[in-house]
């Protein structure tokens, strides 16, 4: 069952959903909610300078994390902007934290349609689960030919819709990503992990058919 506005502002009253700062009323929908761009940009870098020379970074499943050092982070002050640059890919984050406090509700991430008729590829339509607590990211790409798109922190890019599930889960459960902890926790600080690594072992050598057979259900 998705949560209609009345059904939201009362569990927010109860505290199974958690917003700081508090969302306003610009932000909650008939049947879903809004959210704001916060002020942190992570910006990708395609290249860094080693020992023998200027190395282009390339990720691949392989790396287990992806770190830092691959981003330049860019966080604004009140009053400031960001250009988004034509066709330029970077990763910005929500102003609000979430906290899915209640073991019964989950959430489904969308992109607002007035941000894709600017031009902005918001690659969204990811889940948040229960029991997550932290901001968002959301990866943003520059699809309007050759305009430079000017964004403020602020601006509602996003909404959530939220669902009650069938029954209540709990935290461990709600944790637990097939074999391994969830990916993605507290988002404010990003950190990118893939997946578990017996998984990943297998899949680079080529042997789906002994990860299929070894980890059936």
């Amino acid at each position: 069952m998705i949560l209609t506005r009345h059904d939201i502002l009362e569990r927010i009253n109860k505290r199974d959903l958690v917003f700081e700062p508090a969302v306003d009323q610009f932000q909650l929908q008939p049947h879903a909610l809004d959210l704001r761009l916060g002020y942190k940009f992570l910006i990708p870098k395609n290249w860094t300078l080693t020992e023998k020379g200027r190395k282009a970074i390339n990720i691949s499943i392989q790396d287990s994390e992806i770190h830092a050092e691959q981003f330049e982070e860019v966080i604004l002050r009140p009053g400031q902007y960001f250009d988004l640059l034509p066709n330029e890919f970077v990763i910005g984050t929500s102003l609000e934290r979430i906290e899915m406090n209640a073991p019964d509700l989950m959430a489904i991430l969308f992109p607002r349609t007035s941000t894709n008729r600017r031009g902005i590829n918001l690659s969204l339509s990811g889940i948040i689960d229960t029991g997550y607590q932290g901001n968002l990211i959301f990866p943003m790409k520059n699809e309007a030919g050759d305009q430079v798109l000017r964004i403020y922190p602020g601006e509602r890019v996003c909404q959530v819709i939220f669902e009650e599930l069938s029954q209540p889960i709990s935290t461990e459960e709600a944790n637990l990503h097939g074999l391994s902890e969830a990916k993605y926790s507290n988002a404010g600080e990003p950190k990118y992990k893939v997946d578990k690594s017996d998984e990943r072992d297998l899949l680079t050598s080529g042997q789906l058919d002994e990860l299929k057979q070894r980890f059936k259900l």
